[in-house]
């Protein structure tokens, strides 16, 4: 039984392989897989066993996995599709931030 964590971690905090894996309901091979793409940039480590992911990453795997998973999509056009809502995201920030 896969069980979704709803939870909002801090900067500080971090997960580890597992627990992000839980997290976004996938298996750990579909982070490794994902990292070692390049995709999610949370493991800086050689070994998995030493990743550490932010609620940054957080909510990027689950972007994508969600893209994938709810459009059929590739890794690649389901990390394209996360990139530019990111860029949307901070283009407005910036316009609300000329305008305040």
């Amino acid at each position: 039984m896969n069980t979704i964590f709803n939870c909002v971690l801090l900067d500080e905090s971090a997960l580890n392989l597992e627990e992000l894996a839980r997290a976004c309901a996938v298996e750990p091979e579909w982070v490794v897989h994902h990292v070692r793409s390049g995709i999610l940039l949370g493991g800086t480590e050689s070994r998995p066993e030493a990743w550490r992911f932010t609620s940054v990453d957080l909510v990027r795997a689950r972007q994508i996995r969600r893209i994938e998973q709810d459009f059929d999509a590739n890794e690649e056009l389901a990390a394209l599709v996360v990139d530019l809502s990111e860029e949307v995201q901070r283009l407005r920030t910036r316009l609300r931030a000329l305008h305040g």
